[in-house]
């Protein structure tokens, strides 16, 4: 029993890198199915993320060049696919006036990126150099802790919607969302907890890594809540923005924890 519960563990993982990164693992249908039923594999993959991305910085560069390499090992890493669907998000959040929700889904729909998406991918990535920056300034060990807790975070807080919110319509979002529980959240917590083991031997502090790994949660969250009423519920566009968005939040908050505490 103990092995059948770890090979589909480890089956999931591999959807779920698959799915969520460009790493090539191998996505087959077996893969993608046992992904779909393991919301917990969602924040393994962000400790392979999260590790790969924040070793630039250990590296012995100066730190204006560790920003850049971080940033550009996450768009190697997982590609555009989260930052598109920050962009549709951000067209839709644009619509003015008395817009109703199927509007907004006919916004999200269109392949034409908008003032307002070219504006929010733009906000991210610029508030992400920025936070990164912050975490270059601290020590090595330090940066690479509180980077690897916010991507375990934004991971965990496209899990925390898939347990908790409807789908909007029929597509990425209802496949995930789909048999999903809040029971399934148990599992996701203690897939996150090594993240503090990670902060205790680094010596970046429980407050900072959990400020860290908190704030990606209620990014997510908040998001979840705007959808649910603009959107009529999430989609792939929601899960993408909120693992962007969620990074972001994660890497501002371990760094503000880290400086202040």
């Amino acid at each position: 029993m103990a092995l059948t519960a770890l090979s589909t563990v480890l089956t999931a993982f591999r959807g779920a890198l698959g799915f969520l990164t460009r790493l090539p693992v191998g996505g087959d249908k077996a893969a993608w199915h046992a992904f779909r039923r393991t919301p917990a594999s969602l924040p393994l993959v962000g400790y392979v993320v999260g590790a790969l991305a924040a070793l630039s910085f250990v590296l012995p560069v100066p730190v204006p060049t560790a920003v850049a390499l971080y940033l550009v090992a996450l768009v190697l890493l997982t590609g555009v696919t989260h930052a598109d669907g920050l962009a549709d998000l951000g067209d839709a959040a644009a619509v003015h006036g008395g817009v109703d929700v199927a509007r907004r889904r006919e916004v999200l729909k269109d392949s034409q990126t908008g003032v307002g998406g070219v504006l929010a991918v733009a906000l991210a990535f610029v508030t992400l150099g920025l936070g990164a920056l912050g975490l270059a300034g601290t020590l090595p060990r330090v940066a690479f802790a509180l980077a690897l807790a916010a991507e375990v975070g934004a991971k965990a807080g496209i899990a925390l919607l898939v347990c908790t919110r409807t789908a909007a319509h029929e597509g990425l979002g209802s496949a995930l969302v789909e048999g999903a529980t809040p029971g399934d959240l148990i599992p996701v917590a203690a897939a996150v907890v090594p993240v503090l083991a990670v902060a205790a031997v680094t010596g970046a502090g429980y407050l900072a890594a959990f400020a860290a790994l908190a704030a990606p949660l209620g990014a997510a969250w908040f998001l979840g809540r705007w959808a649910d009423d603009a959107l009529g519920g999430i989609n792939g566009d929601v899960l993408g923005a909120a693992n962007e968005l969620g990074r972001v939040a994660g890497v501002h908050a371990g760094v503000i924890a880290w400086t202040l505490w």
